[in-house]
């Protein structure tokens, strides 16, 4: 059974960082494109970021990109948010997910999902 277990989030003011965790088992890792998504209250799930296979080709959402960086430790079949300069915006439980596809941003080609870990930027 596929299970992504995602650890790091909590609460952090403003300008902070977080970085956040999704260590995958029962799949084989290094032939999944990762990603994480967010939903924030009242809002519907978005993408944020994703990540190739071998972790060279990433992109990011317009709202994140020149704060968040994703990467990936195959070995460790782990893939990580790095959260900078963090905005109450940014509040929302994200998500990660795996992909059978090299590379992809489709939420619909993402099969398999962790539990959301919630992160909370405010004052």
């Amino acid at each position: 059974q596929v299970q992504l277990v995602e650890s790091g989030g909590g609460l952090v003011q403003p300008g902070g960082s977080l970085r956040l965790s999704c260590k995958a088992s029962g799949l084989t890792f290094s032939r999944a494109a990762m990603g994480w998504f967010r939903q924030a209250p009242g809002k519907e799930r978005e993408f944020v970021a994703s990540i190739d296979i071998s972790g060279a080709v990433t992109l990011y959402a317009d709202s994140v990109k020149g704060r968040f960086t994703i990467s990936r430790a195959n070995a460790k079949n782990t893939v990580y948010l790095q959260m900078n300069s963090l905005k109450p915006e940014d509040t929302a439980v994200y998500y990660c997910a795996a992909s059978g596809r090299a590379w992809s941003i489709q939420e619909s080609h993402f099969g398999s999902w962790g539990q959301g870990t919630q992160v909370t930027v405010s004052s």
